[in-house]
C-alpha cells in the first residue's frame, strides 16, 4: 500500500486539507496518508522545512511527501518531484526540501510540467489541488518518474539561522515555537555539548536562571524554566507546567546566549 505523508499550512479551519486529500484518493483510493501537520506557520516556508526534516525519517521506505507552504502559489515558481534513496518528495521549489536533502541527498529533481496529470482548469490560487494533490496520486500508482516532466539538475535552497559562536558565548535563536510554548532553538545537541565540554553555563532570561542541563520535563521545579535536547536533537528552552514562550516572551527569531562560567 502507498503512503503519503502530508505537510503544509492550511490549518483545519477550511477545507483545503479535505480537498486536497479527497482529489489523491479519488486517483488512488486503496493510497494511506498520514497527517504531518497543517499548523505550520502560514507561508513560513522555513519553519515547514524544519519540521520535515525533523519527521521523514521515523516513517518506512519508499512514502512519497506531499509539502505544500506556498507563497508563491501561481508564479513562475516550480513545482518539483526529488526522488531520494528512500523517499519521494513533491513540492514548490521555493526552499521547502532545502533541509531534509542535506540528509537526503537527491538521485533524480524533475520539474513538473505535463498538464495530463493537472485537474483542468488550474487554479493559481490552489495549485495543491490542482496539481501538487493528482501528482501524488499518480506517483503513488507508480506513474514512472519521467512522465511527470523534465529532468533538471538544481532546487532552490535556505538555510536555519546561523548561531553565533565566541570564546565564551553561543547565541542560539529559536526557530520554533511548539503548540506547548516550547522554545526550540537552532543548536543541536552536538554543538551545544561540544561549546560547554561539561564546564558550568547559564542561560539568563529576564529574572530567570538556567545553569544546567536537564533529561526531561520533571527535573525543574514548576514554572520554573528548563533548557534540554529535545526530541528533535535540539536544544529547548521550556517552562516546567506552564508556556514558556508566553511567561518568557520570547517568539520565533529572538536569540538566546548560553554563557560559560
Amino acid at each position: 500500500m502507498a503512503l503519503v505523508g502530508f505537510l503544509s499550512d492550511f490549518g483545519l479551519k477550511d477545507n483545503f486539507v479535505g480537498v486536497v486529500k479527497a482529489v489523491i484518493l479519488k486517483i488512488n483510493p486503496s493510497v494511506k496518508i498520514v497527517d504531518i501537520s497543517h499548523e505550520v506557520r502560514p507561508q513560513d516556508i522555513l519553519e515547514a522545512s524544519f519540521i520535515l526534516k525533523s519527521s521523514y525519517r521515523f516513517f518506512p521506505k519508499g512514502t512519497i511527501f506531499l509539502t505544500v507552504v506556498d507563497p508563491g502559489v501561481g508564479s513562475k515558481r516550480k513545482a518539483i518531484i526529488v526522488k531520494t534513496k528512500d523517499f519521494y518528495f513533491v513540492s514548490p521549489d521555493n526552499g521547502l526540501l532545502s533541509l531534509v536533502l542535506k540528509e537526503e541527498p537527491p538521485l533524480k529533481i524533475v520539474e513538473i510540467t505535463n498538464d495530463k496529470y493537472f485537474l483542468k482548469p488550474v487554479s493559481f490560487t490552489f495549485q495543491a489541488r490542482d496539481i501538487f494533490a493528482c501528482v501524488v496520486g499518480y506517483l503513488s500508482l507508480k506513474e514512472p518518474l519521467g512522465n511527470f516532466g523534465k529532468v533538471i539538475s538544481s532546487f532552490k535552497t535556505l538555510e536555519l539561522p546561523p548561531f553565533q559562536l565566541k570564546k565564551k558565548t553561543l547565541e542560539a535563536e529559536i526557530i520554533y515555537v511548539d503548540r506547548f510554548g516550547n522554545l526550540v532553538t537552532n543548536i543541536d545537541e552536538k554543538t551545544f555539548k561540544d561549546f560547554i565540554r561539561e564546564k558550568k553555563f547559564k542561560i539568563k532570561i529576564g529574572r530567570f536562571l538556567i545553569d544546567k542541563l536537564s533529561l526531561n520535563y520533571t527535573q525543574a521545579e514548576p514554572f520554573k524554566p528548563l533548557a534540554l535536547i529535545d526530541s528533535f536533537g535540539y536544544l529547548e528552552i521550556s517552562l516546567k507546567e506552564n508556556n514558556a514562550s508566553e511567561v518568557l516572551k520570547l517568539k520565533k527569531g529572538d536569540k538566546i546566549k548560553v554563557e560559560l562560567l
